[in-house]
């Protein structure tokens, strides 16, 4: 009973607080910009407290999945002073910009304090190179710093990651310092081959071997696992909430049919998959941990951060490209469900970071109704140099209104399918 009162009360808090801070930020900006704000709820539905102060009312309102700022002069078009639609082009985009903007620095603040003070970080210093690999064979030494790869500036171990995950077996240039000087040296890395199927499991202490994704293109889909089925066993070994052993069972032998046991719909299936065998490499040393210092810890801090904020966009992009479907996304009931599997202080800090800077990035999608859709029109409206008419505004607004109601049904509908 506790825990789930715990749970309601993160689920509550954290979509709660994003709908305040960003609709704060659209608030604050009016006002600096001196544009009437009637209502700021928090919120929808039966009003539960408010107030009334000067000019603003301030509500709490029922159902805490959203909320608003009430401009004077934004829905319908008004000559009223400090009337939304009378104000400049840029103070305007300004108000419109306000809230995504404010997820945004509010999701970085908070990732980039978090890495900062966790301090475990990894170097890009060498600790020793494996033995009997070519980066030993080569000449790579212990206390070399890792600069370069393939002309890539390593700054820290990600980037080296990243550069890795790209590679194909041939040889790399590698650039390191060692005392003071640079040294360049070509080898080939480290190859390590393991079975592909094409899946991503929770990993949580409840749920940790259910299915979350699925590649549409990985053996897995291909050949009969969807989404929200519960991994019992892998050729009847027991590995149900255990991941390290899922994975170790998978890789046990590459190439070769394997029978996954598991749980669907209450009823208890095996499937047999045959992986694809792909490659993964390695550089072959082992890099140093970072002294954790001040110093350290924020400049790892400062570029796993930059990291954070660029993959989301990426992941935006992939949207967009068609390599991520729609099936992929995730709507309130998502939400909830991730946040409610969060255990400690800082996974839950990670998960309001991550949600907020998603929020932020999507609401200033160039698509109506969003910010970003209304950004597109203002910017219309500064190169006609006169508004749209605003019945003609009133309907873009409603069709994509529709499109993201549509929209959010459908991904609605895919949260309560994946967690049931």
């Amino acid at each position: 009973m506790i825990s789930t009162l715990i749970t309601i009360l993160k689920i509550v808090f954290t979509l709660g607080f994003l709908v305040l801070i960003h609709e704060g930020g659209h608030f604050l900006v009016a006002k600096l910009c001196k544009i009437k704000v009637m209502e700021f709820a928090i919120g929808f539905g039966p009003t539960i407290w408010s107030k009334q102060g000067k000019e603003t009312k301030y509500a709490l309102r029922l159902i805490p999945l959203g909320g608003f700022v009430n401009l004077v002069g934004e829905e319908e078009r008004s000559d009223e002073e400090g009337s939304f639609s009378k104000a400049s082009i840029p103070k305007r985009i300004a108000v419109v910009v306000a809230g995504g903007a404010v997820n945004i620095i509010f999701a970085i603040i908070v990732y980039f304090t978090l890495m900062a003070s966790l301090g475990n970080n990894i170097s890009t210093t060498i600790s020793y190179p494996i033995e009997n690999t070519d980066a030993q064979i080569i000449g790579l030494q212990a206390e070399d710093k890792i600069v370069k790869i393939n002309n890539k500036t390593i700054h820290y171990k990600n980037d080296l990651d990243e550069v890795l995950e790209n590679c194909t077996g041939e040889d790399i240039e590698v650039v390191v310092e060692r005392n003071g000087e640079t040294r360049t040296y070509k080898f080939a890395p480290e190859e390590e081959k393991y079975n592909y199927t094409g899946i991503a499991v929770y990993n949580s202490k409840e749920d940790s071997t259910k299915i979350a994704e699925i590649s549409n293109e990985g053996p897995a889909k291909l050949q009969g696992l969807e989404v929200s089925d519960v991994i019992l066993k892998i050729n009847d070994v027991d590995v149900k909430n255990d991941v390290k052993k899922l994975i170790e069972e998978i890789n046990r032998v590459q190439g070769e049919e394997i029978k996954f046991t598991i749980e669907r719909d209450k009823e208890i299936k095996d499937i047999l998959i045959t992986p694809e065998v792909h490659s993964r490499y390695s550089l072959g040393v082992y890099l140093q941990k970072a002294e954790n210092n001040l110093q350290n810890n924020l400049y790892y801090a400062f570029w796993e951060t930059g990291n954070f904020a660029f993959s989301i966009i990426d992941n935006i992009k992939l949207l967009f490209t068609g390599n991520v479907s729609i099936d992929q996304m995730m709507g309130p009931v998502g939400i909830g469900e991730i946040v409610s599997q969060t255990s400690g202080l800082s996974d839950f800090i990670y998960i309001l970071a991550l949600i907020s800077i998603s929020l932020g990035f999507t609401n200033l999608l160039p698509f109506p109704p969003l910010d970003g859709g209304k950004v597109v029109i203002l910017l219309i409206e500064a190169i006609r140099k006169k508004p749209i008419k605003e019945k003609t505004e009133i309907t873009i607004q409603m069709i994509g209104f529709m499109i993201l109601i549509g929209l959010s049904i459908y991904v609605t509908y895919n949260d309560i399918l994946r967690i049931f």
